[in-house]
């Protein structure tokens, strides 16, 4: 029997105590907290409610959004939410962000480290891309494709909350990030693990879909503009291409981690069924 409850029963949710019903919840939020994830929107927030590892400090939610909440996962929230009009979400999160009547506060999750690493599937580095746009799409499609985990550093890359989390649309639940001081020592450290580590740039001496890979394999990426860092490259075993027979050569970086996952993956595939 299922635990879902009837259409005909809509859940209870009581507006916070306050004045006018209304809390008041402060300034607005700048993510600067490395010990709180911000998640809005539909998709990241429904996947850390279903994330039995995250760690859910307080969710804002309007009515219709609460109540749409309880049908869609049918069964008892993990934390019960406080109502609140869309306006007091607004406040808490970016200009024009698109909440979609959802707010959450959050514990990190756990990060692996070089030893933790399994080097099944593909690990991914990320050298300095700092839009939270780019990494957000990169990390959704890092999740489409099983990816284990993504590297990147301290310095010089967006914090894992926020737009980052929106743009990923609930991937960051599926794809832990590995954060490191310096990408170079830890890539280094990765090579005495047997890890492969294959750079992507527009110089690579061989194309991408041509390279013998094999598992365990580490894909770097470089940012749009500068490409690899020349010490960053220094750390890689080989370095591939993505050839593009149109007239634009260049891809958005987070497009070309898509069509890069794609071939690293089919070919590490290939080479365990060999």
């Amino acid at each position: 029997m299922s635990d879902r409850p009837s259409p005909s029963r809509k859940p209870r949710f009581q507006r916070p105590a306050g004045k006018g019903g209304r809390r008041d919840h402060g300034p607005r939020r700048t993510f600067g907290d490395p010990e709180t994830v911000v998640l809005y929107g539909w998709h990241p927030v429904v996947e850390a409610l279903r994330n039995g590892r995250r760690t859910i400090r307080r969710l804002l939610a309007t009515e219709n959004s609460a109540r749409r909440l309880q049908e869609e996962l049918g069964a008892p929230l993990p934390v019960e939410p406080e109502i609140v009009r869309p306006d007091e979400i607004n406040r808490l999160v970016e200009a024009d962000a698109v909440h979609q009547g959802l707010y959450m506060e959050a514990s990190p999750l756990p990060s692996p480290s070089v030893d933790t690493l399994s080097g099944r599937g593909v690990v991914l580095a990320l050298d300095q891309i700092t839009d939270p746009h780019n990494v957000g799409a990169i990390v959704r499609t890092a999740a489409a494709f099983g990816v284990e985990a993504i590297i990147t550093t301290a310095r010089h890359s967006p914090a894992a909350t926020g737009v980052l989390a929106k743009s990923a649309s609930g991937g960051l639940e599926h794809v832990p990030f590995m954060v490191v001081r310096n990408l170079a020592d830890t890539l280094i450290a990765l090579g005495e693990r047997g890890f492969q580590r294959v750079g992507l740039d527009s110089t690579g001496e061989r194309r991408l879909d041509e390279m013998a890979l094999r598992e365990p394999v580490v894909l770097v990426l470089g940012s749009e503009g500068k490409g690899l860092r020349q010490r960053t490259r220094e750390c890689c075993d080989a370095i591939g291409r993505l050839d593009m027979p149109g007239a634009i050569k260049s891809l958005n970086v987070s497009n070309a981690a898509a069509i890069s996952l794609f071939a690293v993956t089919r070919a590490v595939a290939s080479a365990a069924k060999a």
